[in-house]
């Protein structure tokens, strides 16, 4: 295949030679410089501060000087999704497809926790830079030990990336509307007592018993609730991947556990 096959998108993505321009004096700027210029306005100031007209003012050039470098807006925010997910270089070979699936999961939690304008950039097209490829990469290397078909496989990849991308929008989102210097536990705690007193347990019986446990805002404010939260939400996702991953139970397995079950009652 010859590059002329490749997608302008492709090609500036995968940072594929380009034919040089024959007419004009060359320009200064690069895929790379107005990348990472953009990427460095968006650590500093999130997503919004790393608009076309922005990054053009940082490098000094117009904003239509920009579009032969990163075609458009989309394609921008495409690029700079790739170029800030650089994975983490993998530690020790983990001893299971779970403990390879949940540190996967948890060092995306931790990207997104130090880059929260990620989360935030929209999903225009499936996973296509060479960073992201590596992320699925390495998640299809921990499943590599499995049964798992390959469209399996990309339904597992896919459900845990967007569950910590959705985690992280969450949570985000949630810090940004409790008061200034208010910890998660206390905004629960609120929460759950401002709804305490208009639930009624004979219109909502489950929530007012939930209520009523006081699972909002039990902890002490020194926990790290976010956290906490998304490692119990991903342990779940975890147990129902290992039931798709179990071999089939034969016939004896299931009257055996009848019969123990039986015996039980």
């Amino acid at each position: 295949m010859t590059d002329d096959a490749v997608p302008a998108f492709f090609q500036r993505l995968w940072r594929l030679p380009v034919t040089p321009q024959r007419r004009g004096r060359k320009s200064a700027l690069t895929v790379d410089s107005v990348v990472n210029t953009a990427v460095k306005l968006a650590d500093d100031g999130g997503l919004d501060a790393a608009t076309l007209p922005k990054v053009a003012k940082e490098l000094g050039v117009t904003a239509m000087s920009l579009y032969r470098h990163v075609g458009s807006k989309h394609e921008l925010l495409q690029l700079m999704m790739d170029a800030a997910s650089e994975p983490n270089v993998p530690g020790p070979i983990a001893s299971g497809w779970r403990e390879g699936l949940r540190q996967w999961a948890v060092d995306l939690w931790d990207l997104y926790s130090n880059r929260p304008w990620l989360p935030r950039v929209p999903i225009y097209r499936a996973p296509s830079g060479p960073h992201q490829i590596a992320w699925l990469e390495r998640g299809f290397t921990q499943l590599d030990s499995t049964e798992l078909g390959w469209k399996q496989k990309l339904g597992v990849l896919t459900l845990l990336s967007g569950y910590v991308r959705q985690s992280a929008l969450l949570r985000f989102e949630l810090e940004e509307g409790r008061g200034p210097d208010q910890v998660q536990t206390d905004s629960e705690r609120q929460y759950g007592a401002a709804l305490h007193r208009v639930v009624s347990e004979k219109e909502f019986p489950q929530t007012a018993a939930m209520l009523v446990s006081q699972v909002l805002g039990g902890e002490s404010a020194g926990d790290d609730v976010s956290d906490r939260d998304f490692i119990e939400g991903l342990e779940i996702i975890l147990d129902g991947i290992a039931e798709q991953i179990a071999p089939p139970r034969s016939t004896s397995d299931e009257k055996a556990s009848t019969t123990v079950n039986e015996r039980k009652t």
